[in-house]
């Protein structure tokens, strides 16, 4: 009997819990989830939004992602907590650095992906994790990459222009109501990616909360194409539940009224 897929559910995968080792000497928590009895078709490997305003391996959409993406589109997802970040995984080694050390971050999750022959792997950025991707993202192991309210805050000129001469895919969804950058904007400043797709979602804010399954059904279709979308609501098969519960008010509160570190030019996530 088919039961419908809500926020807490889990669907079947394997999962192990995982540790990435970074060029600088820190041990970094993360979890990849496979599908359960296949190969996967591609990998996402997840950049969470600023630490110091909640985000972590577990923000929202992430771990839907990893709940539900391999057992419904065949995808491996990889989710790691960045330098000093803490989630119920538990708390990665080190500090937040401001996008400056992360780059070792990035490159221990790419070096991971690779050495475990994951195959097809994306970067799936959200808000900060789209600057650490646009900075030091753009290494020869990786197929493309997803960005999600990129409010392009740490991200220079040159990052942009080094993803344009790799001629890699760069898919950017941005909220129509973003608090950082929105659609119109966004496309100005991509044009610097000639190869860059923006797509404007109507209605949906940085955080994204009640548009998961819109983020997910895009994903899905860049990394996974041969997987109709949208993704199935309901799942005739095992299924677990999940505790949200310590989750809800991290994302909810992630934004709200607190000052943002970093570069100076704006406030972004």
């Amino acid at each position: 009997m088919s039961k419908p897929i809500r926020a807490s559910s889990v669907l079947p995968a394997k999962r192990e819990d995982i540790e990435l080792h970074t060029a600088d000497g820190l041990r970094l928590v993360g979890e990849l989830a496979r599908p359960l009895d296949r190969e996967p078709v591609a990998t996402l490997v997840c950049l969470h939004p600023l630490p110091t305003h909640g985000g972590m391996m577990d923000s929202h959409v992430f771990r839907k992602a990893a709940w539900r993406l391999p057992a419904l589109a065949d995808v491996a997802v990889l989710r790691f907590n960045t330098r000093g970040t803490s989630s119920l995984r538990g708390t990665s080694e080190g500090t937040f650095d401001n996008a400056v050390g992360e780059r070792y971050d990035v490159a221990a999750a790419i070096e991971y992906a690779e050495f475990n022959e994951l195959p097809d792997i994306w970067l799936l950025g959200w808000s900060f994790g789209t600057d650490l991707i646009l900075k030091y993202g753009c290494d020869p192991a990786v197929a493309g990459a997803i960005l999600l309210s990129p409010p392009l805050r740490y991200s220079k000129p040159e990052d942009l222009a080094q993803w344009a001469q790799s001629g890699r895919p760069v898919t950017a969804l941005v909220p129509e109501f973003d608090d950082y950058l929105r659609p119109e904007e966004a496309r100005k400043r991509f044009a610097a990616v000639p190869q860059a797709e923006v797509v404007g979602v109507p209605g949906a804010k940085h955080l994204w909360v009640g548009d998961a399954e819109r983020v997910l059904d895009a994903v899905v279709h860049r990394v996974n194409p041969a997987v109709a979308v949208p993704l199935p609501t309901t799942w005739d098969g095992p299924m677990e539940t999940g505790d949200v519960s310590a989750y809800a008010d991290r994302t909810v509160a992630s934004f709200a009224d607190r000052p943002v570190p970093g570069p100076p030019q704006a406030h972004a996530g």
